[in-house]
C-alpha cells in the first residue's frame, strides 16, 4: 500500500464521507463509488501536492535566511525567485481548497447516493380523431419577397 500524503482537508473530508482518507480512496476505486468522491479525492490528491510545494519553497527560504549562514550566499535574485514560486504555489493551493471546500459543502449526503429514476410510460389508448380540415399545401413556408 503506497503511503497518502496528508493535506489541510483531510479532517473535513473524514467528516463528510465518515472514513479515514486511506479508506476513502479505496472505496474510490469500487464500482459503486460516488463521482462526488471521486472528485473529491482528486481535488484533495492536487491540494496535497500543491502543498508540499509551499512547503517545500518555505524551507528552501528559511535554510537561505539561517542566521548562522554565511551571508556571501545570500542571493536577491534567488529569493525574488522564490517569492513569484511561493505566490504561485499558495494561489493553487487556495484555489484547490476552496474547490474542495465548495465541492464539500454542495454536494448530497453520502448516504443518498443517486437512484435511477423510474417512470411509468405513458401509452395512448385512444386514437386522435382527424383533422377536420387539412393544411393548406403551403403551410409553413416563407413568403418570397417582392421587389
Amino acid at each position: 500500500m503506497r503511503r497518502v500524503k496528508s493535506s489541510t482537508m483531510d479532517g473535513d473530508l473524514e467528516k463528510v464521507f465518515g472514513s479515514p482518507v486511506s479508506k476513502l480512496y479505496e472505496a474510490a476505486v469500487g464500482h459503486d463509488a460516488s463521482p462526488a468522491l471521486a472528485r473529491a479525492l482528486e481535488l484533495r490528491s492536487f491540494l496535497a501536492l500543491t502543498e508540499e510545494q509551499v512547503a517545500r519553497v518555505r524551507d528552501r527560504v528559511c535554510a537561505d535566511m539561517d542566521p548562522d549562514r554565511d551571508m556571501g550566499e545570500l542571493s536577491a535574485d534567488k529569493l525574488r525567485f522564490d517569492a513569484r514560486w511561493l505566490e504561485a504555489a499558495l494561489d493553487a493551493r487556495d484555489g484547490y481548497r476552496a474547490a474542495l471546500g465548495e465541492l464539500l459543502r454542495t454536494m448530497p449526503p453520502p448516504d443518498q447516493r443517486a437512484r435511477p429514476v423510474r417512470t411509468a410510460q405513458l401509452r395512448v389508448t385512444a386514437a386522435l380523431p382527424p383533422s377536420a380540415a387539412p393544411a393548406p399545401q403551403r403551410a409553413g413556408v416563407a413568403r418570397a419577397r417582392r421587389p
